[in-house]
């Protein structure tokens, strides 16, 4: 039995008369209620603080997991002397062993059960003081945040970012609204052994400092480890000891496995984003060699069960700087005044077969990766450009989703299967775009005819409930060496629309076609097919940005039977407007996540019943799967096993998050790097896009580069950070800075390596905060007041509710590296 002094937390501190220290406290009013007659307090308020005070007793076993405890030495703890006090707290260790919480011992002490309330879940560390604990769920997907568990860093146990943990939910409802607190019982598996970063080499050893943010400290490197690096440049490094789980300190050990290449060169940090991301920078050998191996030329087999329709006019209509062309389309009018139109898809599952190095390798990457200056495909060149793409004026295997269309955009007829087409014309965007413009050019007619009926396939989809989500991406202008010289908004005209039309048409049509063909099944069993869903909104999070929409002026009508008509309106009611990006962005953060699956659960925001991904295989593994379902049913196989398609799903889906994830880090550091070229005193329009306790952040107009103003430079006053209002306000002057507001500023600081920057605030138009706004915020906090582990976690940046508000880049903003 181990009776050392227990610690001393926040749970230490129920039913006493003083404090840990011996200092004498105010009890709180439920606390004083006890000592009254049972008649003057109502029952219920009784089983509340009872529940209080269990729920406290189990925290404290859970923070002490490695000690156990007499019952006197818990009412010594707990400071209890009143005799009645003395019998509620038997009664209730009495509850917990007869519940299984905790464990009562051979000797007659008492100790938390190592498996009571623990759970899995993967660590998300945030930030250099707490973390939290994403809790599993069954589909492999983040669930609500609200079920995230906080855990100080001091209680991580050896765990870093990324790593599979057993964790102990502290059963702690004093505040029914603060974050589930835990600690770590034991990591079950890393999640990383590879980090990526810059070297600093001294004499006798070595440090790398992680590009990664989520990881605190260098990693220290032996002189026989340090793999021939130089000082400055990029490293692989692999984690040879991880921090010591009964250690706050988080040291790691590694060995230099890959020299990356001097940093701040394009191709080193690069491929660094690529390796801190785990993404493939080459092709194994075997792989490029059994794609070397695939015949070029089209046999008269590969012909014979295909529909020919080499003589219809074709052509694809892709970016300018496009290499890989998964889709076409073509065009032919009928007799009877149709339009017969074909969405004609690389068949890519052709040449890569089931059981092949090459399938091998597809599955494992799941997607091809863009970032700012490259492309790393999924599939080796020769597929990806070659085989596989539908370049002009080359005969190409296609699977093909080929329907007859009204002049109204009706579906009168569909069919699928494997093709064989010849594209007459590769298009730009661009190029086709001004072809319908100026009414002249190359396959004038057959452009305008598709625009038309893509206009009409557009308007009966936005009828039936379909969200127009349109966020800005950005476009970069690099030199041959990858230096941004320009960084500007993508354009969205008619022809990218066109296109994205008939994709979506044909993704939908399959999806509906496989689905129908479930019906000659015996028994009714449903085809398993691989579905692109998308579920509705969380209510809450819903109401939350609609408050905070209305705060701004505008109106979002969450209430509306038809959700998708208030959100249009919305969307129509900000365009133009300075604070629009950002408010798209907060829209579209609102909304669940769509991924893969056999379920088939519909598309919310397409307001599809059922919708797949088909059209481009090239580059997404899911459209392979798809391709091969879709063939077996047209075979008329049996439906396919559902449990490894769906553990195909889920790793398409993890693999889709992380290359998103790396291409936002290369456009981010190159918007850095781009800034980092201008002029020191050169002034930039702005808009505040977040607020957070130390500072705002701003997005200027013209690039959408996004820095922060830190709260230290304001030297006007000291503000305050208003969370729920998103804004701060200064404390003499009431000057205030909301979310949405113009500013105009300048660059102070630029850190590639973090690929972040600092502003300097030129001017603004700040208001100054009312009466009534001080009031608000007033209340705000006096409602919050009474729990300084609520508000202690708050100003840390680990508020009680994570996603309570739709403030992108405020309440939940990720700090600093927090080096030390």
């Amino acid at each position: 039995m181990k009776n050392g002094k227990p610690k001393q937390d926040k749970y230490s501190k129920a039913g006493s008369a003083k404090s840990g220290t011996g200092q004498p406290h105010t009890a709180r009013p439920r606390e004083k209620g006890i000592e009254k007659s049972a008649k003057t307090r109502p029952i219920q308020q009784a089983d509340s603080f009872l529940d209080e005070m269990k729920n406290d007793l189990m925290a404290f076993f859970q923070v002490n997991d490695d000690q156990s405890f007499t019952q006197q030495q818990v009412l010594d703890h707990f400071d209890t002397g009143d005799r009645r006090m003395k019998l509620i707290m038997h009664g209730l260790i009495g509850e917990l062993t007869d519940e299984g919480s905790i464990i009562r011992q051979a000797d007659g002490s008492y100790r938390a059960d190592a498996d009571a309330n623990i759970i899995e879940g993967v660590v998300d560390h945030v930030n250099s003081r707490f973390a939290f604990v994403i809790p599993t769920t069954a589909s492999g997907i983040r669930g609500d945040r609200n079920n995230d568990i906080w855990v100080s860093t001091d209680d991580l146990a050896g765990a870093v970012d990324g790593d599979r943990v057993r964790v102990v939910r502290f059963n702690d409802s004093g505040n029914r609204s603060r974050r589930v607190e835990g600690k770590i019982a034991n990591v079950i598996e890393r999640g990383r052994t590879e980090l990526v970063g810059r070297i600093e080499v001294w004499p006798t050893y070595g440090f790398v400092v992680p590009d990664s943010k989520k990881i605190y400290d260098d990693i220290f490197i032996p002189k026989e480890k340090l793999g021939g690096a130089s000082d400055g440049e990029k490293v692989i490094v692999r984690l040879t000891k991880f921090p010591d789980p009964k250690s706050n300190k988080q040291r790691f050990e590694g060995e230099v496995i890959t020299v990356l290449g001097v940093a701040g060169q394009n191709n080193t940090e690069m491929h660094a984003i690529l390796a801190e991301f785990g993404l493939p920078i080459h092709f194994p050998a075997d792989v490029e060699q059994e794609a070397d191996a695939i015949p070029t030329k089209i046999l008269a087999k590969d012909l014979a069960k295909r529909r020919d329709m080499r003589e219809v006019t074709t052509f694809t209509i892709d970016p300018v700087d496009a290499k890989d062309f998964d889709d076409a389309l073509s065009v032919q009018l009928l007799d009877n005044g149709n339009y017969e139109i074909g969405i004609h898809i690389a068949d890519v599952t052709h040449y890569v077969l089931p059981g092949t190095k090459l399938e091998e390798e597809a599955y494992k990457r799941a997607t091809s990766v863009y970032l700012v200056d490259r492309v790393v495909p999924m599939l080796p060149e020769k597929l990806s450009n070659g085989l596989c793409s539908l370049r002009p004026n080359e005969d190409k295997l296609t699977f093909s989703a080929v329907f007859e269309l009204t002049p109204e955009a009706k579906i009168v007829n569909e069919w699928f299967g494997r093709t064989a087409i010849h594209s007459n014309r590769r298009f730009a965007y661009e190029e086709a775009q001004d072809i319908l413009n100026n009414n002249s050019g190359d396959y004038l007619e057959e452009l305008r005819l598709l625009n038309e009926l893509a206009y009409k396939l557009r308007d009966e989809r936005f009828k039936n409930g379909a969200i127009n989500f349109e966020t800005v991406e950005v476009r970069f202008r690099l030199d041959e060496n990858g230096v941004p010289l320009g960084v500007y908004p993508k354009i969205r005209q008619d022809t990218n629309k066109l296109i994205e039309e008939f994709m979506l048409l044909a993704n939908k049509r399959v999806a509906e076609f496989v689905h129908s063909l479930s019906k000659r099944n015996k028994n009714g069993e449903e085809n398993t097919m691989v579905y692109r869903v998308h579920e509705g909104p969380d209510d809450e999070k819903l109401r939350s940005f609609s408050e905070f929409a209305r705060k701004l002026g505008y109106k979002l009508n969450v209430d509306d039977e038809q959700l998708s008509k208030s959100m249009n309106r919305f969307m129509a009611s900000i365009e133009g407007k300075p604070e629009a990006g950002m408010l798209q962005k907060l829209a579209v953060r609102t909304m669940s996540k769509a991924r893969y699956s056999t379920e088939d659960l519909g598309h919310f925001g397409l307001a599809f019943r059922r919708y797949s991904h088909f059209t481009s295989p090239i580059r997404r593994y899911p459209d392979m799967m798809a391709h091969r379902l879709l063939q077996h049913y047209l075979d008329k196989g049996k439906p396919a096993d559902r449990d490894e398609y769906e553990d195909k799903c889920r790793h398409s889906s993890e693999r889709e998050k992380m290359a998103a994830e790396a291409e936002r880090a290369s456009i981010k550091y190159k918007q850095v790097e781009f800034m980092s070229r201008m002029a020191p005193d050169q002034v930039f329009e702005g808009v505040i896009s977040g607020v957070t306790e130390f500072g705002f952040f701003v997005e200027i107009t013209e690039n959408n580069c996004e820095g922060l103003v830190r709260m230290q430079d304001l030297t006007d006053d000291y503000y305050d950070f208003d969370k729920d209002n998103y804004r701060i306000i200064g404390q003499r002057h009431k000057k205030m800075y909301t979310f949405g507001d113009a500013v105009v500023v300048s660059l102070k600081e630029t850190n590639l390596a973090r690929r972040s920057m600092d502003f300097k605030l030129v001017s603004d138009k700040a208001g100054r905060a009312t009466d009534s706004d001080l009031e608000q915020r007033s209340n705000t906090r006096s409602s919050r007041s009474g729990n300084s582990r609520t508000a202690s976690s708050s100003r840390s940046g680990g508020s009680s509710k994570r996603s309570e508000g739709p403030a992108a880049k405020g309440e939940n903003r990720r700090g600093g590296r927090g080096r030390r």
